[in-house]
């Protein structure tokens, strides 16, 4: 596989990459579009239409099957500018040897893009020969596509239900399918069993006779178990994961899965321990739903990717990623927020991001989807959130309705986040006659949700000076603890230059590695989980915290084995990370017996 950089960026809320291939794809550079909110999608591709004299007809609600219609319209759109846009590069980057040499300095040397220029310049000294190799060899970008697995709300027209090809996730996945990209699809939040049965409707997600496959999967997981059941759930049904994801748990932007207390290190480890085990498993169940399908068999085998985001912040810890585990790519997120070059991030939010330091940045309970989401203090969205508590009106509009998937209240579906919702769980909550502690832990806790469908997209609005009469002004921001380390705008060329080394864009002296400060998050998570344990303890949550625990200890023993003395692949400031792990161990010591000593009652 020919390739320029070896980053990636991953997707950002909802309209933060929203346009980001239209930006860096010529360079070479795999960016992710969310596929969440089709009506944003609808607005950017008027908008663009206008700028670069496109036709454009609104696909309305009225229309059938809208939702996957827009989406594939928006991709086709993107797909077509991106495409001209890297034609207009590569002719610009050959017109001298001077360009020439300018963008092959910007690429690391580990790009097999670069390497094969290197292998021909040895040889070639015509400096047309070359310029036309470099015009037909090099490498786009991939304009790849995000959906949540589990925002897969079922759709009505009027009280009648409609089947499930409709639901956001599947109407989301064929939208993608039918448009002309040949890209990925990166599958998150977990395993969608219908969702993934849906793929096989579609040939393009089949390879053909030489192992090419259109429309890739990606995997998004947080370990290898999960990764395995995953890729042979799919193989059985002739579809091939091209590339697991490898995210850390807790140390990365958006939503959080804490993985039962695995850490990063550990989770790569078994990836690279196992990595042809799972190939040749996945590769058999494949070949053989291929041939009882009558499809294509491929004559060799496919290629796999691993790759790893969360937390990386330096051009060594880059490198150590690439050298100690073998993945094929690092996916570089937050920092990326303060590239106005690559994403789209209004004014407010930008200074914001700049100056947030990090107390700013939280692990929240704001989401609708009752996962932990790392979030910004005092965005705009919390604000307006605030407001309506205190004036008596919590809860949200809900103008969207993106993730209504609570039917506690409503078969439709309600947001947890939407005023509807929360007026009927504030009502059973008054009928409870708790104490008043009890109370407001329990008011607060309904009520700290927030409109994050709306609010994670509302910035390419705000951006553009596009109309937000429906969604508002709020903007809710998912930055990881990372970001704290970040405190400048910064174009896309220093960007580049940071994750290679070849300059430094970190001005603090105190940032730790990323290896430790995920320990940091799991153990104060850990803390914050006996907490909630000690209010109402039962056997069941002690045996998980424990297990947690354990994990946490196993993962602290996996450091201090690859930071000691004579490991190879070691890591920056290895005397400082022995030290950092020796006090976690100590904290995580006294976190268990805290667990052990509680005399509470438990309930089984």
């Amino acid at each position: 596989m020919t390739y320029a950089h070896s980053f990636h960026i991953p997707v950002m809320g909802i309209g933060f990459t929203i346009d980001s291939p239209l930006k860096v794809s010529q360079f070479g550079i795999d960016s992710v579009i969310s596929l969440v909110d089709d009506v944003l999608l609808e607005k950017l591709r008027k908008m663009y239409s206008g700028k670069h004299g496109l036709p454009y007809k609104e696909i309305t609600d009225n229309q059938n099957d809208f939702r996957a219609k827009r989406i594939s319209s928006y991709l086709n759109m993107v797909h077509d500018l991106a495409h001209e846009k890297f034609e207009e590069f590569k002719m610009s980057t050959t017109e001298t040897a001077q360009s020439i040499k300018e963008y092959f300095h910007m690429l690391p040397d580990s790009s097999t893009f670069k390497r094969e220029f290197n292998q021909l310049t040895e040889h070639c000294f015509n400096l047309t020969e070359i310029k036309d190799w470099v015009r037909e060899q090099m490498p786009m970008g991939s304009i790849d596509v995000n959906i949540m697995t589990k925002v897969d709300k079922d759709n009505y027209i009027k009280k009648e239900k409609l089947s499930s090809e409709y639901n956001d996730a599947h109407a989301a996945l064929r939208g993608f399918a039918k448009s002309k990209l040949q890209s990925s699809v990166v599958l998150s939040a977990g395993m969608n069993p219908r969702l993934y049965s849906y793929l096989e409707q579609f040939d393009d997600f089949y390879p053909d006779a030489e192992g090419r496959v259109k429309k890739k999967i990606v995997l998004k997981v947080s370990d290898y178990r999960s990764a395995l059941i995953q890729g042979k759930f799919l193989a059985k049904k002739g579809i091939w994961v091209s590339e697991y994801r490898v995210e850390s748990g807790l140390n990365c932007g958006g939503h959080a899965f804490a993985a039962d207390g695995y850490l990063m290190g550990p989770i790569l480890q078994q990836f690279k321990d196992n990595r042809q085990e799972l190939i040749d498993t996945v590769q058999g169940l494949l070949i053989g739903a291929l041939e009882s399908k009558g499809r294509t068999v491929p004559k060799k085998p496919l290629p796999l990717k691993i790759s790893a985001q969360g937390g990386v912040g330096t051009a060594e810890e880059h490198q150590f990623l690439l050298d100690r585990y073998q993945i094929d790519s690092v996916g570089w997120g937050s920092a990326f927020l303060l590239v106005p070059e690559a994403t789209t991030v209004d004014q407010d939010t930008l200074d914001k991001l700049v100056k947030a330091k990090e107390d700013d940045l939280y692990l929240s309970n704001i989401s609708p989807l009752g996962i932990p989401f790392h979030s910004l203090k005092g965005n705009t969205k919390d604000l307006e959130k605030e407001k309506r508590i205190s004036a008596g009106r919590p809860g949200s509009p809900c103008p969207k309705k993106f993730v209504a998937l609570n039917k506690d209240f409503n078969e439709k579906g309600l947001c947890t986040a939407s005023r509807q919702y929360q007026n009927q769980k504030l009502k059973e909550l008054k009928g409870q006659n708790l104490s008043k502690a009890e109370y407001e832990y329990h008011f607060r806790k309904i009520t700290e949700k927030s409109c994050t469908c709306v609010g994670l997209g509302t910035t390419a609005l705000l951006a553009y000076d596009l109309d937000t009469k429906i969604e508002g002004e709020g903007v809710s921001v998912c930055p990881g603890p990372n970001m704290a380390y970040f405190s400048k705008l910064t174009s896309l060329k220093e960007m580049i230059g940071h994750i290679y080394g070849k300059t430094n864009i970190i001005s603090r002296t105190d940032r730790p590695n990323m290896f430790v400060k995920e320990l940091h998050i799991y153990l104060q998570y850990f803390k914050e989980q006996i907490a909630e344990y000690e209010r109402s303890p039962s056997n069941k949550q002690k045996k998980q915290l424990l297990s947690f625990g354990e994990h946490l200890n196993d993962g602290i023993t996996y450091y201090e084995n690859l930071f000691g003395e004579g490991q190879e692949g070691k890591a920056p400031s290895c005397g400082h990370l022995l030290d950092q792990l020796r006090e976690s161990r100590d904290l995580l010591k006294q976190l268990l017996q805290e667990i052990e000593v509680f005399d509470g009652k438990l309930v089984s």
